[in-house]
This record gives C-alpha cells, structure tokens and sequence, in this order.
C-alpha cells in the first residue's frame, strides 16, 4: 500500500486531470454547457469550469483517514452540483426570464469534466471520510452525477446515460471501499506484528534477567564462604552483585517500558538470546548453505553492549540475509559491516542483486523488517531498508549502545 500510495496515487491523479483538462476542453468545443440567449451565456461557461475543478479540489489533496475536511469541501461541491442540475431542468421547463434572457438546451453535453471530477469525489469520500458521513456523501454525490445527463433533456437516451452514471459511481464507491478495507486489514496486521515483537522483547530481557539473577544468587553464596578466609575476595564478589543488579534493574525497567500498555499474546514466537557474539556463526551458516557468500566486517569492542542492543542487532542481520536469499535476484556477494563508536552500534547489510526474484518483493507479507523497525525504535534507535546507491539492497540499523537507558 505504501507503494501505491508513493507512485500509483500521484500517477491516477495526473492522469485524471488530464482527462478532466481534455474533457473540459471538449465541453466547451461542442456547446455542451447550458446557456442562455443574452450576456448570461459566458457565465454559465465560467461556472460548470468552477465546478469542474472545484471536484477535483476535493479529490486532490491527501486527506487523512476520517477527515473532518473532506466531507465538507465534498458537501459543498455536491451541493452546487445538484442545484444547477435542478436549476436547469427548471429552466428548461420553466417560463422565460426577465431581461429578455430565454432559457434553451444546449445542443452537446452536459459537463463531462464535471463527471468525471464527480466520480473521484466518490471515491476518495468512500476512501478516506468517516463511515457516517460517507454513507451520506457517496449517496448524495452518485445521485448528482447520476443527474447531469438530465441537464440536457428528460427523454429520449438520456435517462439510460444517467443509469450509467450511477453505475459508475457504484463502481467508485466499491473501489474506495476495497482501498479503505485493505489498508485497515494492513494496520490490524502491523498492530499484530508490533505486540509479537514486544512479547518476544520481553521474553529476550526475562531470559537476561532470570541469567543475571541466577548469577547474582550465586556469587552472593560464594562471597557468602569466602567472606571470613578471604575478604578482599569476598568485596569483589559483591562489586560484580552490584554490577550485575543494577544492569538487571536496568533491563527489567526497559521491559516495563516497552510493555506499558501493551497486551503482549501468549502465542508470540520464542526465539533464542543470540546476540553480536553469535554472528560468525550465522553469516558462516549462510554462505555455507547457498550460492551467496557473506563476509562479516567488525570494527570496535563489541563485548560489553546491553543484551538488548546485541540481540537486535543479530534479529536485523538475521532477518537481512534471510532476504536476500528470498528475494534478491543474482546476488552473490553480502557485506554485514558492524561497527561499535563511542555513542552508537552500526550495522549495514547490503547485497549486490540485480533487483527482486520475480513474483516477489522486498516488502514481503511476513512484515519482518516492519516488526524490527518498532523493536529498534522501542531502543532509541533507527532502521532503514532500500535499494543501494550502486545497486543491491541495503539495510541499515543505527542504536545507541546504552540500549536508549539515557532518554
């Protein structure tokens, strides 16, 4: 959906005013507004071209879901639309005007421009208002440009146009309303997604936690025997208890942090506590199990980090190679560069493919990197995913190495 939004969106939006300009131009050409004999004539002109692009002023901005605007910027154009069209049948039937103006049809259409801008009214109100006042809308504005036909005349091929019509605007307000449920069933799966990575978050730090306390109980029984025969020994021991707690209390507060609010499912996957240490291992594995060989780059002291900044780190390496070798199209060559500076933990992940394997893409339903870029963000940190400047795909995470204790 992101895609469409960032490409296909602007892309129907130009092209629909461009069929809007075209028809427009059209309209004019062929007489098809309504005019009246005198001055009024260039008026009425003036106005069904007002009307026209006020359509698309409503269709064209990007609305936020349930916008308070949009309804009422839609009400307004409806409105307008449906007292000219009413206006003109009265006029057609009704007795001539004062001034010596005398209502006649015109001999072409009645506003193509105006139909088609009446169209995406439909459908961006079907796609973007709330429920309520979007029911309301997309039956008042079907019905208006279900009527623009009758602008011209009340018999003859007229009214079977203006069945058309309305089964145009069906179709628009059936499409607005597939948009609408596909990005809510988007948003309920990255609202799933989120609170599994919370709960394995929170399974990673209960497993540091439980191996911290066990330690903790441990040293504090030796210092226990060692406390009379050796007492310097025995100081020791409680500086790592101190150590070892004030970490634990750090991490148990991260955990609280995350959860606050949060219904975590029983059902989120487990996964073991791998960390920095455990990379050679993963990239090993990887080049050993395809065509694609992985080198792994580290630069600076990686021993001391917060478990939780470890382990993320290993999720985002695991989960980079586990797209290329699903998606990237004539790799052969990965590079994980991981580098420790004073504030920060850098990664970089990049590929040298070709692009995507066809059928497939980077953004796959599984949502990995989605859940990664909220477990990161929770840290204090940042995560980026796209195609490299000289090619290939490049994943790139940035944490603060006190795992975002400081903020």
């Amino acid at each position: 959906m992101e895609r469409l939004d960032a490409w296909g969106r602007p892309a129907a939006q130009v092209a629909a005013l461009v069929a809007m300009a075209l028809l427009g131009v059209f309209d004019v050409l062929s007489g098809g507004f309504f005019v009246l004999s005198g001055d009024a004539g260039p008026l009425a002109v003036l106005w069904h071209v007002a009307l026209a692009v006020a359509t698309a002023a409503v269709w064209l901005p990007a609305h936020r879901q349930r916008s308070r605007l949009l309804p009422v910027a839609a009400a307004v154009v409806v409105a307008a639309s449906l007292a000219t069209t009413f206006g003109r049948l009265l006029l057609n039937g009704g007795p001539d005007l004062p001034g010596g103006w005398e209502a006649r049809s015109a001999p072409g259409f009645w506003g193509l421009a105006e139909s088609v801008g009446l169209l995406g009214v439909v459908f961006v109100v079907a796609r973007r208002a709330a429920p309520v006042p979007a029911l309301v809308l997309v039956t008042l504005t079907g019905l208006a440009v279900s009527l623009l036909p009758l602008r011209i005349a009340t018999t003859g091929a007229y009214p079977v146009v203006a069945m058309g019509y309305a089964l145009l605007a069906a179709g628009s307000a059936t499409a607005g309303m597939y948009f609408r449920m596909a990005a809510t069933a988007r948003e309920r799966q990255l609202d799933t997604v989120r609170a599994e990575q919370r709960a394995e978050f929170a399974r990673d730090l209960h497993d540091f936690i439980a191996h911290h306390v066990t330690g903790i109980v441990v040293q504090a029984q030796g210092a226990r025997y060692v406390a009379e025969r050796d007492p310097q020994q025995a100081v020791a021991a409680l500086e790592q208890i101190e150590r070892a707690g004030a970490e634990t209390m750090t991490a148990m507060r991260r955990m609280v942090g995350v959860l606050r609010g949060q219904n975590a499912s029983p059902d989120a996957p487990l996964a073991p506590l791998a960390g920095l240490a455990e990379l050679p291992e993963l990239v090993g594995n990887f080049s050993g199990t395809g065509d694609v060989r992985a080198q792994l780059h580290t630069e600076g002291h990686l021993d001391d980090l917060p478990v939780e900044v470890t382990s993320s780190a290993y999720r985002v390496v695991m989960e980079a190679l586990t797209n290329v070798r699903q998606h990237a199209a004539g790799a052969r060559r990965v590079e994980v560069h991981v580098t420790r500076t004073p504030d920060w933990l850098l990664v970089r992940v990049g590929d040298d493919g070709r692009g995507q394997r066809p059928g497939r893409t980077r953004e796959r339903p599984g949502f990995g990197l989605v859940g990664l870029t909220e477990r990161v963000g929770a840290l204090g940190g940042r995560l980026a995913a796209g195609p490299g400047v000289d090619g290939g795909w490049v994943v790139d995470m940035a944490l603060p190495v006190d795992g975002g204790r400081s903020r």
